[in-house]
């Protein structure tokens, strides 16, 4: 995979442009009072920045150089630059403005689990940090070195540990590395006619490791469950020596070592392979559209089909600013899906009596045989119609279904013309659902008038289950006094969001993992006696703190 740039999301020579969406500008507009059409400021130069030089000792360097070959290391700025921090918000803000108060000092590129032992090795007898890299796609700060960090910092690059190894088609099982980046891994798997089925947002840039790493969710979690459903065991280089767990369905052995290393973020050792459930691919797959007259509506409608016998792949709920804005990014119809948008309108305003600024887009995905597709469909059917939604074809899920990994390069575009865009998601109990969705929406606009910020916040449901399901939220707004406040205004955004999820039983995060922007809620969250077991677990494992340091707790 070509390495994401170091400033914004994805390669490059892609992004996002409005010149084939006419409504988006307008939109924005009237949103934000920013005026999109005007020419955006371009990223700095990295060679125009003040990068720190890298501080690695020649002792280390000599014995890393011994452990992997001088090929398979680098101390070039671009490289420590591109794997100092993640993708978040205040990442990209303080990459742009080219602060860099600790990059790592080398580059490291193992090529078999060995090399990644003898890394460990030579890090730690060196006292050195050692931070897992994946994609580079974090958003929660999983990254960065301490600030303050004196010791050497290693950077491991996993991204040549690329392959599946095997295949176990008995058990439906296949052994991975943990560097693979998403669609490598579904090509290869559909070589042999499987899926892992794991689809997040950040799949075309992230790894099987860190998803593992941060415990990820797909948009295919309804049928093929979270990754930590979707991992079996896995085979971690620690401290201590190699790390394996077998790969049983299930097992009574005392607390689940699987389960620690899921979500730990690099601070218990590094992630070098993973054995994973997969599927046969499905002969059909399809994502329908549907329009609920409300959210709520969409919601207990959700909430149905997960108690029912539906199976479905995919269950995702706009709102209705979501919905609002999803229709101004789409690209300039044709005459006929003109003509086909006014004959819905028609339909929607004067048969079904709907609000079209309260109306709500949703995207339910089957797959399996033709039957069982069939018959999901009818399930659906029954359900959305009790909750007055309609259905509205394929062609509007086969758009989310090609456009579904591009909307971070919507926030590169913002950001290019002053303008932060951020995400923040929780999860809860059904009962508490619709409750938690209005508290974070009040208190969000309650911060944007605190600051007297124009600002807009959107959301959909992605992710459902048994008992609940998770609310993603969108948010974006116009600083008031130039990209110099834009980190502090953005703080008090973020932090009333994060904190209305823990006022109202929702969970700090449902997938985006804690790294530092969500530590300070994790006490809230899973109880000081939690956090304080958390510790003695980073503490007995890695007593010097080398691996990762200061993410989590």
């Amino acid at each position: 995979m070509a390495a994401m740039k170091w400033w914004g999301w994805g390669v490059e020579g892609i992004e996002f442009s409005c010149d084939d969406k006419p409504a988006f500008a307008p939109f924005i507009e009237e949103a934000l009072g920013v005026d999109v059409r005007r020419p955006p400021t371009a990223p700095a130069r990295l060679s125009d920045l003040a990068v720190p030089e890298s501080r690695l000792p020649d002792s280390l360097r000599s014995a890393l150089q011994q452990a992997i070959g001088d090929d398979s290391l680098t101390v070039d700025p671009v490289e420590r630059a591109a794997h100092a921090r993640g993708k978040s918000l205040r990442d990209l803000v303080r990459q742009r403005r080219g602060e860099f108060p600790r990059l790592p000092d080398v580059v490291v590129r193992p090529d078999s689990e060995l090399e990644v032992q003898a890394v460990m090795e030579a890090g730690l007898d060196a006292d050195a940090v050692l931070i897992p890299f994946g994609g580079g796609s974090s958003i929660s700060g999983s990254l960065e070195p301490p600030p303050h960090e004196h010791r050497p910092v290693i950077s491991v690059d996993l991204e040549r540990l690329n392959r599946v190894l095997s295949i176990d088609t008995a058990s439906r099982l296949a052994q991975v590395q943990a560097g693979v980046f998403g669609p490598d891994l579904e090509r290869q798997l559909a070589a042999r006619g499987f899926t892992c089925g794991h689809f997040p947002d950040s799949f075309t840039h992230s790894t099987l490791g860190g998803w593992i790493a941060t415990r990820s969710s797909g948009m295919q979690s309804d049928r093929y469950g979270d990754i930590c459903d979707i991992t079996r065991a896995l085979r971690v280089v620690t401290p201590a020596g190699m790390l394996v767990t077998r790969p049983v369905p299930a097992s009574s052995t005392g607390p689940s070592v699987r389960e620690m290393v899921i979500g730990s973020e690099g601070r218990l050792g590094i992630i070098t392979e993973a054995t994973i459930e997969v599927r046969a691919l499905p002969e059909r797959r399809q994502i329908l559209g549907y329009l609920f007259p409300t959210f709520q509506a969409g919601l207990a409608a959700v909430a149905e089909i997960a108690a029912s016998e539906c199976s479905v792949s995919v269950t995702r709920v706009s709102d209705g600013p979501e919905t609002r804005f999803s229709f101004a990014a789409r690209v300039r119809p044709t005459l006929l899906e003109r003509l086909q948008s006014r004959a819905l309108a028609e339909v929607l305003t004067r048969r079904l009596h709907f609000d079209t600024r309260q109306m709500c887009l949703s995207f339910i995905g089957f797959e399996g045989s033709a039957g069982g597709v069939a018959a999901q469909r009818r399930c659906v059917g029954r359900i959305v119609k009790r909750h007055g939604a309609l259905c509205i074809g394929e062609g509007p899920g086969a758009l989310y279904d090609q456009k579904k990994f591009d909307l971070p390069y919507i926030r590169d575009f913002l950001l290019d013309r002053g303008v932060p865009a951020d995400v923040s998601e929780t999860a809860a109990p059904w009962s508490r659902l619709a409750s938690l969705y209005d508290a974070v929406t009040s208190t969000a606009h309650g911060a944007f008038q605190g600051l007297g910020v124009q600002g807009y916040l959107m959301c959909h449901l992605s992710h459902s289950y048994h008992s609940g399901a998770c609310l993603y939220f969108t948010f974006a707004f116009r600083p008031t006094a130039g990209s110099e406040m834009m980190l502090e205004q953005y703080d008090v955004v973020k932090s009333a969001i994060q904190q209305a999820f823990i006022d109202n039983g929702g969970t700090l995060s449902h997938h985006h993992a804690v790294g530092t922007e969500h530590a300070r809620w994790l006490a809230d969250d899973i109880s000081a006696p939690g956090v304080a077991m958390l510790r003695g677990l980073f503490d007995g494992a890695d007593p010097k703190g080398n691996l990762n340091p200061g993410k989590i707790v």
